[in-house]
């Protein structure tokens, strides 16, 4: 079939009309609550969004609906929050990826020691 060759944007951005840019739903695909509940978090701790929250349309479907709204109607973007919670999130996970090399490194190196 011709729709199965064609891919799929891995971000849709879906808004009402008439709505401002502070107030909208994205759309991730091949995503479930892993990304959805920590990427949540991450937007929550900006104090300039007013609400976030996903929702997994059907079990069948690997995709999230995750809306944000700021607080001032006209002010920040919604993408804003989203961009900044994506890179914070990138942040942590890299700081946890490293830690736990390092860790694995120096259990290795210890391993690798002669017993006295």
């Amino acid at each position: 079939m011709a729709g199965e060759s064609e891919k799929k944007p891995l971000l849709e951005m879906v808004q009402a009309d008439g709505a401002d840019e502070g107030c909208v739903t994205f759309v991730l695909h091949n995503e479930d609550h892993t990304l959805g509940n920590s990427l949540r978090y991450m937007i929550m701790k900006n104090t300039d969004v007013d609400f976030c929250g996903y929702t997994i349309t059907h079990p069948s479907e690997s995709k999230i609906n995750f809306r944000i709204q700021t607080r001032v109607s006209g002010g920040l973007p919604a993408v804003e929050p989203l961009r900044r919670g994506l890179n914070d999130l990138n942040e942590v996970c890299q700081h946890v990826l490293n830690t736990f090399q390092a860790r694995v490194n120096e259990f290795n190196e210890r391993q690798e020691q002669p017993m006295e």
